[in-house]
């Protein structure tokens, strides 16, 4: 409701190339530090902007040509139930396929990776998820929440950090598809963790949870919150 603000300037998403750039430079950073381009590149998705990004920088890196020509295999995930991706890309659907508003939200209240359940990704425009699977003969892949705890609990145990779970979600998907011999054990693979160390960050540390100055009820007329949004400029 804030956008109604004429004060407001929304900064487009997945359609804004700078945030794609921004998101593009873990590729970049994998890319200098391995020295080559890898074969698989792992991310958990909602919007799946972060890997519409890993593939315009891989394309970037091949116009460079100082690390290769290879292109990444995008390998994305989902955390079941809320599968909306998945369920477009088996079905080689460019466009969404219908998806029951109550269904959406309960799937979404069912998985621990909150931060997955986009139901308006930016899949079916040109250059979009959809156009940057096939370009890169990709696939999606779904974990469970079961898988995904395993997956963050395996993580903990052999790096030292707790994961949030998002990557846990990517590191299941790796670690099914991986089990399922669909991948060679000498490829060489990015899997990117988009969030991790919080319980380290919090640890022995005194928490201070702010309270809202304003809180609206699902009630609230449009006009009230436009105002008070305006008031705070």
């Amino acid at each position: 409701m804030v956008l109604k603000s004429s004060k407001f300037y929304p900064e487009g998403g997945a359609k804004n190339i700078a945030r794609r750039d921004g998101m593009g430079t873990t590729v970049l950073s994998a890319v200098t530090t391995i020295g080559r381009i890898p074969d698989y590149y792992f991310q958990a998705v909602g919007s799946g902007t972060g890997a519409i990004a890993a593939w315009e920088a891989n394309m970037r890196l091949i116009e460079d040509g100082r690390y290769g020509n290879n292109l990444m295999k995008l390998i994305v995930s989902q955390n079941a139930p809320f599968v909306p991706i998945f369920d477009a890309w088996r079905a080689d659907s460019r466009e969404m396929l219908p998806y029951d508003p109550k269904k959406a939200r309960r799937d979404a209240e069912l998985i621990d990776a909150k931060v997955l359940s986009n139901r308006r990704p930016p899949y079916t425009f040109a250059g979009g998820l959809y156009d940057a699977l096939k370009a890169t003969n990709g696939d999606v892949v779904v974990a469970t929440n079961a898988q995904a705890r395993r997956a963050a609990k395996l993580f903990k145990e052999l790096e030292g950090v707790d994961i949030n779970p998002a990557p846990a979600v990517a590191l299941a998907s790796l670690i099914k598809m991986v089990e399922s011999g669909n991948i060679d054990k000498d490829a060489c693979i990015m899997l990117n963790i988009t969030g991790a160390g919080e319980e380290t960050i919090v640890a022995n540390k005194e928490l201070w949870y702010l309270k809202p100055s304003k809180v609206f009820p699902l009630t609230a007329d449009i006009d009230d919150v436009v105002t008070f949004a305006e008031s705070l400029f």
